[in-house]
């Protein structure tokens, strides 16, 4: 095969990937807290092929790299949902360690804890947080109240950089290194608020129709390079 094939076909790959990170991000354009995704690409020399990818690949992916610009604030008007003013996520408490979301629309458990749609629970300063019996009231700290009675304050925490952030699902992101996680400052907290996918639909929608285009483009390039010069080739040498 020749090299124009193999570029032609890390393109393609490359460009396969791309158009999977778009299709999430239109998938998750009205899930609350999540973040649109920006795919990169590396390039891997020819020396490196078998160390690399164990292929003749001239294009691999890159490190994801996510868009935490703040999406726009939805009121919702329902108690358990909190929006984050500011920088920083929610901690929730799985089997595999503390996660971080801006997903801010909550649920009671049924053992009255403070839960995620997916029941994982919501951690404060002091651990997870029970709400009591009584109406609910959220200041802009994130001290939650139960009637009168101070059922915890949300840990809202923030990261010196986010390359060390990487999505688990949805809205939800893990931390390569938890103990960089600190308490975000001058950030508040809005109760009866989700924040919004900060996905923009119009321009996700171009830039898959650009990148479907590409791809096209790229097929045709292989198909004419194996099949059309290279089958010719094999054709007319095998005559000599």
């Amino acid at each position: 095969m020749s090299s124009g094939a193999y570029v032609a076909l890390s393109g393609l790959r490359a460009r396969s990937a791309h158009l999977e990170r778009l299709a999430t991000d239109i998938a998750n354009g009205s899930t609350s807290g999540y973040k649109a995704e920006r795919g990169t690409t590396s390039a891997a020399e020819r020396p490196s092929f078998d160390k690399a990818l164990k292929s003749a690949i001239d294009v691999t992916d890159g490190p994801d790299k996510y868009d935490f610009r703040n999406g726009a604030l939805a009121a919702t008007g329902r108690d358990l949902d909190f929006a984050l003013e500011g920088p920083g996520f929610f901690v929730v408490q799985t089997d595999q360690g503390p996660r971080y979301t801006r997903n801010g629309h909550f649920n009671r458990g049924v053992d009255g804890s403070l839960v995620t749609e997916d029941g994982a629970a919501v951690l404060g300063e002091s651990g997870p947080i029970k709400l009591g019996v009584g109406a609910l009231s959220i200041a802009s700290d994130g001290t939650i109240r139960t009637g009168a009675t101070a059922a915890g304050k949300l840990q809202v925490v923030d990261f010196p950089d986010y390359d060390g952030l990487s999505r688990e699902s949805g809205a939800r992101f893990r931390a390569a290194d938890p103990t960089k996680a600190t308490p975000a400052a001058a950030t508040l907290v809005r109760a009866g608020a989700v924040e919004k996918s900060n996905v923009s639909m119009v321009e996700r929608i171009a830039e898959m129709t650009e990148v479907s285009r590409t791809f096209e483009a790229l097929q045709k390039g292989v198909s004419v390079l194996m099949n059309d010069i290279e089958g010719r080739a094999i054709t007319e040498l095998g005559r000599r």
